[in-house]
């Protein structure tokens, strides 16, 4: 167990305040770069604004750190590297309220005010054969937002489910000895598909550091959808273009279009990823048809190039979202 959890003092408050004043920042305040309040007024001084300031532990076991003043989750992770003084490269994800590799519980897009934030980092590193006997390897592949592309889940049953030494949270570190650091998760995805039938491959792989009691299914969960983090007071957006923003809790709608769009991420690419699938809604909430969805997809993530079938399912799964439909 990780030191400082279990009989750990309650700690101070996680939204601090740079001014001496007796209440707890936070409660009730505006967004960085928000109106100042309801006189519309100037945002008050940098010195003044309150300041979030989040805990952090690396999930191997570690004393108790603090990190502020991240925009993205690249700089998070370099705040977490100098708070207990290694590489920004040993981080490979990060985890919300558990140090356990559970990757219900992987940090996207959204940071809850009140959540600790669990810091996996490098461990051993293993090459693996794999032999491609069916199409599907039973691979979803996600990203860290900062280079490494990992397993987020295991199909039962599949090519990849039958070899024992592969686990949920491997980072994939190269295929065939082609370096795939730095690349997307789609990339990876994408790599792995075209891979021939009936041939052989060789997965470079590296697994987080795991303390006695850290392994948890294989499987990674079940396929529900997007579990909530913070504690009501909102969240903490985290933005690869542009500053961090603070935000209420996502509505029920929002919940419901992230998971679904989330589950067609996975359907039809073989990723997942909340932030993008958050980013999709974002864009297409106000979409009149699929056209106009799929400009706003290619003004936004042109790279990545959907499928006019997908984006049509998008669509629908934000239509379906709207008016509560599962």
């Amino acid at each position: 167990m990780p030191l400082g959890l279990g009989r750990r003092k309650k700690p101070p408050p996680l939204v601090e305040n740079e001014e001496a004043a007796g209440g707890r920042g936070g409660a009730g305040g505006d967004s960085p770069g928000g109106a100042a309040g309801a006189g519309g007024g100037p945002p008050p001084p940098a010195a003044l604004r309150p300041r979030l300031v989040f805990h952090t532990q690396l999930a191997h076991g570690s004393p108790t750190g603090r990190v502020e003043g991240f925009s993205n989750v690249r700089e998070l992770y370099g705040k977490i590297a100098q708070a207990f003084r290694i590489p920004p490269a040993e981080v490979m994800f990060c985890t919300l309220n558990t140090h356990k590799v559970d990757m219900e519980k992987l940090l996207g897009g959204q940071i809850g005010l009140e959540d600790f934030i669990f810091a996996h980092t490098k461990g051993q590193r293993k090459e693996v054969e794999v032999f491609k006997s069916e199409e599907a390897l039973g691979l979803t592949i996600t990203d860290n937002g900062a280079g490494y592309a990992f397993i987020k889940r295991i199909r039962e049953g599949s090519v990849i489910d039958r070899i024992p030494v592969i686990s949920v949270g491997d980072m994939i570190e190269a295929i065939d000895g082609r370096s795939l650091v730095g690349a997307r998760h789609y990339e990876v995805a994408k790599l792995l598909k075209e891979l021939p039938r009936g041939r052989s491959f060789a997965l470079q792989l590296t697994e987080p550091r795991k303390a006695f009691d850290m392994i948890a299914p294989r499987a990674g969960g079940g396929r529900g959808g997007t579990p909530q983090v913070g504690t009501g007071r909102g969240t903490l957006r985290l933005r690869a273009r542009g500053p961090a923003t603070l935000e209420e809790q996502p509505s029920a709608f929002e919940e419901r279009a992230v998971a679904k769009v989330d589950d067609l991420l996975e359907s039809y690419m073989g990723i997942r990823d909340s932030e993008l699938a958050a980013t999709m809604v974002e864009l297409g909430r106000d979409a009149r048809d699929p056209d106009a969805l799929a400009q706003a997809l290619d003004s936004q993530l042109g790279d990545f190039a959907f499928p006019d079938e997908f984006v049509f399912d998008v669509w629908g799964a934000i239509g379906d979202a709207k008016v509560g439909r599962c």
